[in-house]
């Protein structure tokens, strides 16, 4: 699958879901979502993380991005949907572990998981809140042992990424970041309607559910301009 550098950060640019599912899980490789706030604040730590893995298209911008690269093919990929993507079309012949979020939400996620694919293996889960050593270990200790196809990690952006490559170096596996997808699955987190999302203003929903975005937001009009001017 071919790939693009933007403001230092490598990109892969899928043409479908299924082509970035199937790579990934040939490749073994650790999943993680790029948008336009991203790209455009990238450091050093963080462009280190996604070079190392796969980097996908999560958010429209990172879609122009790659469109102004001449991969005129690509489409977004909202890591919210790509896990139950992953989750429907290999829940039959692969197992899966499940960490992040709180207690409660970890266990209504399962809950919810088991009810909408009777027949997914989840070999264990836990919440997202590792608070000593021992815990660290232990998990470290039950995944080598148990040997998940597929794990979801849900714990927010970096941390997700810098523990998913410490097990990954125990047990290369298919991984994806997810942040607060287990949220939005669960329904404690409200996603835009289906209209917003096709017509790829998701943020602006978000924006007017929750104004304080706005100083985050902003910066999609200086990625936009960068684009523009070729600077990125």
């Amino acid at each position: 699958m071919n790939k693009e550098t933007i403001n230092g950060i490598e990109i892969y640019a899928p043409r479908n879901r299924n082509e970035l599912i199937q790579f990934a899980l040939e490749e073994k490789k650790i999943l993680i979502a790029v948008n336009a706030e991203k790209i455009l604040h990238s450091t050093e730590q963080t462009r280190s993380i996604i070079n190392r893995n796969l980097g996908y298209p999560d958010g429209i911008g990172a879609v122009w991005a790659l469109k102004s690269k001449g991969f005129k093919d690509v489409v977004k990929i909202p890591g919210c949907e790509l896990w139950l993507d992953i989750i429907n079309e290999k829940h039959h012949s692969q197992s899966f572990y499940l960490i992040g979020g709180t207690e409660d939400t970890i266990h209504k996620t399962v809950a919810l998981l088991k009810l909408n694919f009777p027949n997914i293996n989840i070999l264990n889960f836990r919440n997202g809140y590792i608070k000593s050593v021992e815990e660290k270990e232990f998990l470290f200790q039950d995944i080598k042992e148990k040997k998940p196809d597929i794990i979801f990690v849900a714990m927010g952006s970096p941390r997700q990424e810098l523990l998913m490559e410490e097990i990954y170096q125990i047990h290369p596996a298919l991984y994806q970041g997810l942040g607060g997808s287990f949220d939005v699955y669960t329904g404690a987190i409200k996603r835009a309607p289906e209209w917003w999302i096709k017509n790829n203003i998701e943020w602006a929903f978000r924006l007017i559910n929750q104004p304080k975005r706005i100083f985050r937001q902003i910066h999609l009009i200086k990625f936009y301009w960068k684009l523009k001017l070729k600077r990125l």
